[in-house]
């Protein structure tokens, strides 16, 4: 039987939260794995030449990435969407699930980091769909799969207690409204962002060989 939802936002309590993040002995995330993300996505999304003037941070835990987002993109207004209803006190972020959350305009950076293992396979196939339709611009998605945890993740370090799929299982659901552009960034189909043909993942290269864009960049 699946968990209620009490139950299941109450698991992201404190206790949670400095396991995972606030002991560095058992942390698995940092900020400063968090500053270079931000550093990293912004600069790409400089290369695009894509203005952002909306983030919507998905499971955003501690927001660790705000502060960094708003330094380096400063235009950008941050929404940070949690689950946990022990973070939305201690921080004021908006209380939600992605698979279910609704805005009234979309966003230019959508950030899923680290949540969609969480969700059971229904639920998380309504998130996947749900990221696309707040997304007009680039969307970093990231989460735990079934060959990370075989071959990558430190086990002392990282929640067990997920849904673990495989890599391609994303993938899959993901390319249906996205171009892959690598390192976990995905770039919103129709966006209008043009591509050379070697920043695009291979399977998207596969997919659009026989499409030419609209506008070019130099």
């Amino acid at each position: 039987m699946a968990a209620t939802r009490p139950a299941r936002a109450a698991r992201f309590d404190r206790d949670y939260y400095r396991r995972y993040y606030l002991d560095p002995r058992t942390a698995v995330n940092s900020r400063d794995d968090m500053r270079r993300m931000a550093r990293f996505i912004a600069a790409y999304l400089g290369y695009l030449d894509l203005p952002v003037r909306r983030i919507l941070d998905a499971g955003c835990g501690c927001g660790w990435l705000r502060a960094p987002f708003r330094r380096h993109l400063p235009s950008a207004t941050y929404t940070g969407l949690e689950y946990s209803d022990y973070l939305c006190r201690r921080y004021g972020w908006t209380r939600g699930s992605i698979d279910r959350y609704s805005a009234r305009s979309r966003f230019q950076l959508v950030i899923c980091n680290g949540v969609l293992q969480y969700l059971g396979d229904r639920a998380a196939v309504r998130a996947l769909a749900n990221l696309a339709r707040l997304s007009e611009g680039v969307l970093y998605f990231n989460a735990l799969t079934l060959e990370d945890w075989r071959f990558h993740a430190d086990r002392a370090r990282t929640d067990a207690e997920v849904h673990l799929r495989p890599a391609l299982w994303y993938r899959a659901r993901l390319r249906r409204s996205f171009i892959e552009i690598g390192a976990g960034l995905w770039l919103r189909s129709g966006s209008g962002v043009p591509l050379w043909q070697l920043e695009r993942a291979e399977r998207a290269v596969r997919l659009n060989q026989a499409r030419s864009p609209a506008s070019t960049r130099s």
